[in-house]
C-alpha cells in the first residue's frame, strides 16, 4: 500500500520513526510533513495528505501533530476524509472495521514511538467489516453531500 504521512513541528521525530517502521512493513511512503521542528501551520499538512488519500494518489495516510486533534480536523474537511485521533490499538483497529476510516491522527506530546507503531500496525491491519457498519458509513456520507 502506498501511506502518505504528514505532521506539524511538534513531529518530525516521529515522524521519521513511524515512516521507518511502516516501510519495514513493507508498505510505500510519501512523506509531506515538515522534516523541522520550526514552527508551521498544521491545517495545510492535513489537507495536503487529505487530498491525497481522497483522489487515490495514495490508499491510507498517517498525521501528526501535537496531540492529532488538530490536524485531523483539518483533513476531515475534505470530502470522503474518514479520520480519527488514536492513543491506543484498538481504537485504530475499530475505526479500519467499523468506521472504514482512511486516516488515522495521533499526537507526538501524548504517545511516544513505541505506542505510535503499535496503534499504526492496528490501523493498518484492519479491514473494513462493511455489512451493518456500511449503512452508518452511507449515512456520513449523506451528512457530507449536503453541505
Amino acid at each position: 500500500m502506498k501511506i502518505v504521512i504528514a505532521n506539524d513541528h511538534a513531529a518530525p521525530e516521529l515522524k521519521f520513526e513511524i515512516k521507518e517502521y511502516i516501510e519495514s512493513l513493507g508498505h510505500e511512503v510519501i512523506n509531506i510533513g515538515t522534516d523541522s521542528s520550526e514552527s508551521c501551520n498544521y491545517p495545510e499538512y492535513g489537507e495536503k495528505a487529505a487530498r491525497m488519500v481522497a483522489s487515490g494518489e495514495a490508499d491510507l495516510g498517517v498525521l501528526i501533530c501535537g496531540t492529532g486533534v488538530g490536524i485531523s480536523l483539518a483533513a476531515n474537511k475534505v470530502k470522503g476524509i474518514r479520520c480519527g485521533v488514536c492513543s491506543e490499538p484498538t481504537t485504530a483497529r475499530l475505526i479500519r472495521q467499523h468506521n472504514n476510516a482512511n486516516m488515522i491522527a495521533f499526537g507526538a506530546r501524548i504517545v511516544g514511538g513505541e505506542l505510535a507503531k503499535d496503534i499504526v500496525k492496528a490501523f493498518l491491519e484492519a479491514e473494513f467489516q462493511g455489512g451493518r457498519h456500511q449503512i452508518r458509513i452511507d449515512m456520513i456520507s449523506a451528512i457530507e453531500n449536503k453541505n
